[in-house]
């Protein structure tokens, strides 16, 4: 089943002609989290193909410009193809009069409900479950409260061998003890979950970081995540400006990667003042070799 992040923009700040503004889209077995909305989300979207009604969840980072000045459109465009499944916004405290806003002057005709769930924990904290994925928020270090998320695979129930079954005799009831992943005891013994059953795939799983400056607890947070994506503002040489703006050059980054032990890094959110960051592709695998520079339309695999 796809696990695959559909990048709309890598902008941090001004939109250059390259790069627009902060916004992605993940599909996660068909289901569609979209993740901050720069402006022109939508004309990005349109270009690879992703339907505006399938998004189900928007998660908001944080208030600022670059990731939600596509917001109104793409919340106006919904209403007008019509849209009535409910939409799930998850957004900080200060997200409120935004979307007040936006229900009062733009708010007419809309037959959708929109749900708002505000964002203020103080570590990673569960949002959102369906029977297959979770989708978990946790704070960042920015100027403003802004939040990371975490989207992840559940479990899948173990697999029972099929000669298992056959050499051992087992009941409904001892195939049902095996797929929780227990044991099962019997009078003359035990047949061990390890030996009869198996785990049928590793759960993959996304975490987004933009925008947000190092700090201790975010390498423990996002520990043996298969991709992440983080924000890369600037080079290294730019660590001062880095600090003082609350952003992440390309060291910190790696870093990050590498003390969380996460799988592979993609790095975003570039400043416009480098008409190309290819540069900085040299710095960051100097600590961490599995990364990659997004661009905007890039469609990524999150493979197990």
């Amino acid at each position: 089943m796809n696990f695959t992040l559909n990048v709309l923009g890598t902008a941090s700040a001004l939109p250059t002609t390259e790069r627009h503004p902060s916004a992605q889209v993940l599909d996660v077995r068909g289901r569609l989290f979209m993740i901050d909305c720069g402006e022109g989300a939508q004309m990005q979207m349109r270009k690879m193909g992703i339907s505006f009604l399938k998004i189900e969840h928007i998660c908001i980072s944080h208030i600022h410009g670059d990731h939600i000045f596509g917001l109104f459109g793409l919340l106006s465009t919904m209403a007008m193809l019509g849209r009535t499944a409910p939409l799930y916004i998850y957004a900080p405290r200060n997200f409120a009069p935004v979307l007040d806003f936006f229900r009062k002057h733009f708010g007419e005709g809309i037959l959708y409900e929109i749900y708002y769930v505000v964002l203020d924990m103080t570590e990673p904290v569960k949002v959102y479950e369906n029977r297959t994925a979770e989708l978990l928020a946790f704070p960042l270090n920015h100027r403003i409260e802004t939040f990371g998320f975490i989207i992840r695979e559940k479990m899948p129930p173990h697999n029972v061998r099929k000669e298992a079954i056959a050499r051992y005799g087992l009941t409904l009831a001892e195939i049902g003890t095996l797929k929780r992943g227990e044991d099962v005891i019997r009078e003359d013994g035990v047949i061990s979950n390890e030996e009869a059953a198996y785990i049928p795939y590793v759960p993959r799983s996304y975490a987004y970081c933009s925008d947000t400056a190092p700090f201790p607890e975010l390498a423990q947070w996002l520990k043996g995540v298969t991709l992440l994506y983080h924000e890369s503002t600037f080079p290294d040489a730019m660590t001062e400006m880095a600090a003082k703006t609350f952003h992440s050059t390309t060291l910190q980054a790696a870093r990050t990667a590498l003390e969380a032990g996460v799988q592979r890094l993609v790095v975003g959110h570039y400043s416009s003042r480098f008409p190309s960051v290819d540069f900085f592709l040299d710095e960051l695998r100097s600590i961490f070799p599995a990364t990659d520079l997004a661009h905007d339309l890039d469609i990524i695999e999150i493979e197990r």
